[in-house]
């Protein structure tokens, strides 16, 4: 489009999060998202149709704070997984959605052999 319209425009946190669960889920070594709140301990992988809630998007004024509850494969380098991890989430969201990112959280909740 090379005609700017006036106007705002609001995306909603849940459209970010399925954004970032996507962004996630295409990098290496990401085996799966986890819920945040694992009561039992233990990280259970989420299917892909509620990436979202392994997702937690909070808007603040400088931008989005974003924080994902992952399991890594066994073997990968955690570090540069989780640098690749925030990379890819900070690229959708600056270029698909248009929002600036103030910051990115990884927690790595499980480390599991892939299937």
């Amino acid at each position: 489009m090379t005609k700017s319209i006036p106007g705002n425009l609001h995306v909603a946190n849940d459209v970010l999060a399925d954004i970032v669960g996507n962004a996630a889920m295409e990098c290496y070594g990401v085996v799966g998202m986890t819920a945040p709140n694992a009561a039992d301990g233990i990280a259970k992988i989420l299917p892909a149709s509620r990436l979202r809630r392994g997702v937690v998007v909070n808007s603040t004024e400088a931008g989005v704070r974003v924080e994902l509850y992952v399991v890594i494969e066994y073997g990968t380098n955690i570090t540069t997984v989780s640098q690749n991890l925030i990379d890819q989430v900070t690229f959708a969201l600056t270029e698909y959605a248009r929002v600036p990112v103030e910051d990115v959280e990884v927690h790595v909740q499980d480390v599991k052999v892939r299937r």
